[in-house]
C-alpha cells in the first residue's frame, strides 16, 4: 500500500467553497485561507438551522493507547466518509495537531491511509496560526504580570506564589523549570517559573470551552495568575490584560474548515492533550458541525479513561451536549500488547495474546456504561489481522452484549467503513439517551477524584501528597471546590504507572498537585509523574522532516 504522503499527494482536493457549499454556508459566513482551508464565522450559530432535524453527535474513543497505535482520528475520518458514502450528511469535528508530537515521537494528527484530512502538511505544521495565537496570548499575560512586578507591584503580588507559567508549542524538557529576571535590577524581578506545552495552556482550554467571544472574555478575566501577600487571588482581569489577549485570539476563535480525502467536510479546531488537559476540540466547532450536518463525528484524546471521561464530565456538562453513539476503537496489535506481547511480536498470529488483552477493552466498555451509554466496538483492521484473531474480539463483544464492526477504512477509505457507519446509525436510532455524569459537582474534590479513579481506572483508592493537600486548602478557601475535575495522568496505562498494561488491579493513584483553572472552569489534578512539558525522544521525527521543492516530507 502507498504511504500516507503518497496517498495525500495523489488526491485531488475540492475547492474549499464547494466544501462550504455542502454545509449550506453562505459566502459571507466564512473566510478563505488559501484554496483548501477556510475560517468559519462563529456567528453562523446565530443563524437558522440548515438542516430540519437536529444533528447527532458521535464520539470516537479507544482502548488504552500503545506504541502499536489504535487510530481514533483515522477511524473518525473513515466513519465520516462511510456515512457520506451511504447518503448521509456528515461533518467531522477534530482537534488541531501540535508541533510537539509532530516533531517528537507520535507524529501528526491527520489520520492515515485512505482516511486522512487534507492538506496534511498545512494542518500538521502551523495550519491557520491558532496555536501561535494561543501561545502569544498566554505569554502576553506572563509578560504583563512580570512587568507589573517590575514597576512597583501595586497589586502586591507574591512572586513566590505566581502560578501562571509560560508556554510554547514544542517539546523542550530544558524549559520545564527556569529562573527569570536575572542580570540586575533592569532585567526584572528574579523568580522561579517554567514552560508548559501550548496544548496544556489554560488559554487553549478556554478557547475550546467558550460559547462565544464574550464568554471567552469573561473566562480570561477570571484567570488565576497567582496570589498576593495576603493570600488573595490575583486574576488576569486585575492586570487589565483581558482585552489585548482577546484581540490576539480573535481569528483563533473561528473554526477551521478542511476536507477528507473523499471531500467530506471537517472542522479542525483546538488541540488540548487529554493526558494533561481536557482533550477535546472546541465547543464552537462541535456546535457548528451539529448545526450544519446530520451527523457530527468527534474524538476525545487517548483512551476512554482520559479524553472521553473529560468529554462527558467537562465538555458535555458545560456546553449542554450529548452523544447519540459512542465508538470504542481497538486493534489486534494493541490488544496483543495488552496481553503481554512484545513490540516485535504484534504481527505474529496469536489468538491467545488477543484473548489475554481483552481485559483492557472490557474495562473501557464498563466505563462507558457508567455514563449511561452503550458502546459500539470498532476493530480498526490491519493487513496482518487474521479471521481467527478477529473472531476472538467478536465473541468478546457478543458476550458483553455490545455491537461490533470491522472497519477497513485505512486501506479502503469510506468504502471500508460502511458497515461501521450502518451500525452507528442503527445504534443511534435505537438507543440514544442523555448521558449521566460520573460525579456531582457539589461533591468534595477528594470524592470526585476517587470516583474517577475507581470507575474509570479501576483503582482501589487515591493518595494525596502533602503538597496536594495544601493545594486543596486553597481550593476550598477560594470557593473553587464545585468545579469539575481534569485529571492529568499517563495515557499509557489505566493506572498512573505508564509501564503497566492490560487491566491493572489493586493499585492506588497518587495525586501530587491540584491546580485551579478558574478561566477554563475546572481543577487540574496531576497524578504520578505526569509532565505538562514533554521532551523529545532520542531519535525524534524532526530528524526526518525536510522540504523538497515545495513539498514537506518526513512527517509521520
Amino acid at each position: 500500500m502507498p504511504t500516507d504522503l503518497e496517498i495525500a499527494r495523489e488526491a485531488t482536493l475540492r475547492p474549499i467553497d464547494d466544501v462550504a457549499g455542502d454545509l449550506g454556508l453562505a459566502p459571507e459566513s466564512w473566510r478563505p485561507f488559501g484554496r483548501h482551508i477556510a475560517k468559519i464565522d462563529p456567528r453562523v450559530l446565530d443563524a437558522p438551522r440548515v438542516r430540519e432535524k437536529p444533528g447527532r453527535l458521535v464520539l470516537v474513543s479507544a482502548i488504552t493507547p500503545t506504541p502499536a497505535g489504535e487510530g481514533k482520528t483515522t477511524t473518525s475520518i473513515g466513519l465520516a466518509q462511510g456515512l457520506a458514502r451511504i447518503g448521509e450528511s456528515a461533518c467531522l469535528a477534530l482537534r488541531e495537531p501540535s508541533l510537539g508530537p509532530a516533531f517528537g515521537m507520535k507524529g501528526g494528527a491527520t489520520g492515515g491511509g485512505r482516511s486522512q484530512i487534507l492538506p496534511r502538511d498545512r494542518i500538521n505544521l502551523h495550519f491557520t496560526g491558532d496555536f501561535h495565537a494561543i501561545t502569544s496570548a498566554h505569554n502576553l499575560l506572563a509578560a504583563v504580570l512580570d512587568n507589573h512586578l517590575y514597576f512597583g507591584n501595586e497589586l502586591r503580588i507574591d512572586p513566590r506564589r505566581i502560578v501562571w507559567r509560560r508556554v510554547m508549542d514544542m517539546n523542550d524538557r530544558a524549559l520545564r523549570d527556569v529562573v527569570i529576571g536575572l542580570g540586575g535590577h533592569k532585567q526584572g524581578v528574579p523568580r522561579e517559573t517554567g514552560f508548559d506545552i501550548t496544548a496544556a495552556s489554560e488559554v487553549m482550554a478556554m478557547l475550546c470551552l467558550a460559547d462565544d467571544q464574550e464568554d471567552l472574555r469573561a473566562r480570561i478575566d477570571r484567570l488565576l495568575v497567582g496570589f498576593d501577600y495576603d493570600g488573595c487571588p490575583v486574576t488576569a482581569g486585575k492586570l487589565n490584560a483581558s482585552g489585548a489577549m482577546l484581540a490576539l485570539l480573535r481569528d483563533a476563535l473561528w473554526p477551521n474548515l478542511v476536507q477528507t480525502l473523499e471531500g467530506v467536510p471537517a472542522l479542525v479546531h483546538g488541540g488540548p492533550f487529554a493526558n494533561i488537559a481536557h482533550g477535546c476540540s472546541s465547543v464552537v466547532a462541535t456546535r457548528t458541525a451539529l448545526q450544519l450536518a446530520d451527523w457530527t463525528i468527534t474524538e476525545a484524546g487517548f483512551g476512554f479513561d482520559l479524553g472521553a471521561e473529560k468529554f462527558f464530565d467537562i465538555k458535555c456538562r458545560s456546553a449542554g451536549l450529548d452523544t447519540a453513539a459512542v465508538v470504542l476503537v481497538a486493534t489486534l496489535r494493541a490488544l496483543k500488547l495488552h496481553g503481554g506481547a512484545k513490540r516485535q511480536e504484534i504481527e505474529d498470529v496469536s489468538a491467545e495474546r488477543v484473548e489475554a488483552g481483552l481485559s483492557n477493552l472490557e474495562k473501557h466498555v464498563e466505563s462507558i456504561y457508567h455514563f449511561g451509554e452503550k458502546p459500539i466496538v470498532a476493530l480498526n483492521r490491519f493487513g496482518s489481522d487474521t479471521d481467527e484473531e478477529i473472531e476472538v474480539v467478536r465473541a468478546c463483544c457478543e458476550r458483553l452484549g455490545v455491537p461490533f464492526a470491522i472497519s477497513d477504512h485505512h486501506a479502503r477509505g469510506g468504502a471500508g467503513a460502511e458497515d461501521l457507519a450502518r451500525v452507528v446509525m442503527q445504534r443511534a436510532e435505537q438507543d440514544s439517551k442523555p448521558f449521566t455524569p460520573l460525579y456531582d459537582l457539589d461533591a468534595s474534590v477528594e470524592d470526585k477524584v476517587l470516583a474517577i479513579a475507581r470507575t474509570m481506572y479501576g483503582a482501589k483508592g487515591v493518595t494525596f501528597t502533602k503538597a496536594a493537600q495544601r493545594d486543596l486548602g486553597d481550593v476550598r478557601r477560594l470557593g473553587y471546590e464545585g468545579l469539575p475535575i481534569c485529571m492529568a495522568k499517563t495515557p499509557a496505562s489505566l493506572s498512573d504507572d505508564p509501564t503497566v498494561r492490560g487491566r491493572p488491579a489493586d493499585f492506588t493513584v497518587t495525586v501530587r498537585s491540584v491546580r485551579i483553572n478558574a478561566g477554563a472552569g475546572f481543577l487540574v489534578v496531576l497524578t504520578g509523574d505526569i509532565l505538562r512539558m514533554p521532551g523529545l525522544p532520542k531519535k525524534p521525527i524532526v530528524e526526518q522532516v525536510d522540504l523538497e521543492g515545495d513539498e514537506i516530507v518526513g512527517l509521520a
